[in-house]
């Protein structure tokens, strides 16, 4: 009772044992588990969201899910911001979210997977919720399958007639990336005559732009790219404008996510649709169910599977005949 007055700033106790409290404090090394003292103390639902990902088009849609699930729960968000490029926040930031008082965690892809976040948040005893993650233990995954939606789009292309496929990789420390060209592969190989040309990105439109490049001055060109995210399809299609070819009479391009960047250019953007917003939803409301139960601390790792689609725009087209 005394070491909580004095963790707790409490009148109640002599400066004398206050004192010797706090040398006992700083010699050990403590740090008080704020999570679980605000499932005691504070009524208020605070959840973290931390997240560090290229593309903004994903991130607007992914924070606008956590927002409007978190106003329909009452949760208060706090959100942290990784480093460039998908880096995780320092230490030092992850320990000043755990000791805000917050009483779970959102991750956005692809910290879902970062063993740096994961350790330091299971170090703290926090519910986690990861958007996008694949064989993350004692966390709530959610996503899309995402091989079978690659497999199916490449499909797709195939349908159309095309056999001289390119393709842009993601984040390689992704586990979406691989999953995606691991689904695209699983087509390719299916479709006797069919060969292909590979390009590294990261998810971001800059690195689409390179891997355009890459892809149109091989020879032949690729009469279709299929880019594992939306951004980098963007970019395809600005170097292909650029290079004065036809979008997609003589280029056919396809993105992944639906993000609003598949709308806002010319010519929109077939694509793979990722219910990101319904997944950072999802997400949430499982996280906080979660914190609700009485024993939180035998969480277990559990993954939830959402449904993806294949939207039909206009920037493919049947390759031609003659």
């Amino acid at each position: 009772m005394t070491v909580s007055r004095v963790i707790n700033d409490r009148p109640g106790v002599g400066p004398e044992t206050r004192q010797a409290v706090n040398e006992a404090i700083r010699a050990l090394g403590y740090t008080p588990n704020v999570a679980a003292r605000s499932l005691v103390t504070s009524a208020e639902l605070r959840i973290g969201v931390v997240y560090s990902n290229p593309s903004a088009a994903f991130m607007s849609d992914f924070l606008t899910g956590v927002f409007e699930e978190a106003s329909i729960r009452g949760a208060r968000l706090i959100l942290l911001k990784g480093g460039e490029g998908g880096r995780p926040p320092s230490a030092a930031d992850l320990k000043a979210l755990v000791a805000s008082g917050i009483r779970g965690v959102i991750l956005a892809p692809p910290l879902g997977e970062s063993p740096v976040v994961l350790r330091a948040l299971a170090k703290a005893g926090l519910p986690m919720a990861a958007v996008g993650a694949y064989g993350v233990k004692d966390a709530i995954s959610v996503r899309i399958d995402d091989r079978r939606a690659a497999y199916e789009m490449t499909q797709a292309l195939i349908q159309l007639g095309h056999r001289h496929l390119g393709f842009i990789v993601g984040n390689p420390n992704q586990a979406a990336s691989a999953q995606r060209m691991a689904g695209f592969q699983d087509a390719v190989r299916e479709t006797p005559g069919a060969t292909t040309i590979i390009a590294q990105g990261d998810f971001s439109f800059a690195s689409g732009l390179a891997a355009a490049e890459e892809l149109l001055d091989a020879t032949p060109p690729p009469t279709a790219i299929f880019a594992s995210n939306d951004d980098m399809a963007a970019a395809v299609v600005s170097v292909a404008h650029r290079r004065h070819l036809d979008v997609p009479r003589e280029l056919t391009v396809v993105g992944f996510d639906d993000t609003p960047a598949a709308v806002t250019l010319w010519p929109p953007l077939t694509t793979v649709h990722q219910p990101v917003r319904k997944l950072a939803a999802e997400a949430l409301g499982r996280l906080t169910a979660e914190i609700a139960k009485t024993t939180p601390d035998g969480q277990s790792g559990c993954e939830h599977v959402l449904d993806h689609e294949i939207v039909a725009r206009q920037s493919t087209a049947a390759l031609p005949t003659a």
